[in-house]
């Protein structure tokens, strides 16, 4: 199965694909690392947002996407612009993928219980990268 983590920051959404087949892990090679929505965007914006990580998803196979909740209220609250990602990113209206959201709580409980085979220092991949990792990771376990 190969599925998407992806984690919000700010109006990025930063992806990591990881594959899995009979319990071995791998790391597929991206062109792509995070989606940018601009700050001031119009609806057309988000549209082309959404049609564009659609395409990704399309172009490497994807069969689940994994989102990192964003919290609500607190030190930590996601803002606007990342719940309008969010949201287009759980309207995906493709019959081949399915979209989970999963809250910290969860990845941590996930964590505990499947810790990483690898330390992510040796992924190889960038280290804004690190929770869209683990989000894909904790999602595989879903």
């Amino acid at each position: 199965m190969r599925i998407c983590g992806i984690e919000l920051t700010g109006n990025d959404a930063v992806v990591c694909l990881l594959s899995s087949e009979h319990g071995l892990f791998n790391l597929p090679d991206s062109r792509i690392r995070k989606l940018t929505l601009p700050k001031e965007h119009t609806r057309a914006d988000l549209q082309r947002f959404q049609k564009d990580l659609v395409q990704f998803l399309r172009d490497y196979k994807v069969e689940r996407v994994v989102v990192k909740e964003r919290l609500q209220k607190g030190k930590f609250a996601g803002g606007a612009v990342s719940f309008k990602i969010e949201a287009a990113i759980q309207l995906i209206a493709e019959p081949n993928i399915e979209v989970h959201l999963i809250s910290a709580t969860q990845i941590k409980a996930i964590l505990a219980d499947s810790p990483q085979p690898v330390p992510f220092q040796e992924t190889g991949l960038k280290q804004f990268q690190e929770g869209a990792f683990t989000t894909a990771y904790a999602g595989h376990y879903l």
